[in-house]
């Protein structure tokens, strides 16, 4: 009758045991190397991100205030015209050139009454 010893193993299952070990211990290299792959990636891209959106919000900014200058600049031009106009039609009312038909009214009624208003 044979006996066997409780406890003892295999020299096949022990070195069947260290290669799995092993692999295990490989892959969980593999993954940690992985993960901190990803952790960096997903790091940088962050710092991309918001670099993106800094600039991004700097170019709208300098677009903001370029626009409000020109149409402070067409506004200024604008009101300038304006004003001249106003001016040209005040200087043509005080000699009686107003564009308005009562602003020429003693014109219109001397040429419409001619010599009946001279009696």
């Amino acid at each position: 009758m044979a006996t066997t010893t409780s406890g003892a193993a295999e020299p096949d299952s022990v070195e069947a045991l260290k290669r799995v070990k092993a692999t295990e211990n490989e892959w969980d290299a593999r993954l940690a190397a992985a993960r901190q792959d990803a952790e960096a990636s997903i790091a940088r891209l962050r710092a991309e991100a918001a670099a993106a959106v800094k600039e991004a919000q700097a170019a709208a900014d300098r677009d903001r205030v370029a626009r409000v200058t020109q149409a402070r600049t067409e506004t200024e031009t604008e009101a300038a015209a304006i004003l001249a106009d106003g001016k040209k039609a005040a200087d043509r009312a005080l000699v009686g050139e107003g564009r308005r038909p009562s602003d020429k009214k003693t014109q219109i009624l001397a040429a419409v009454l001619g010599t009946f208003g001279s009696d």
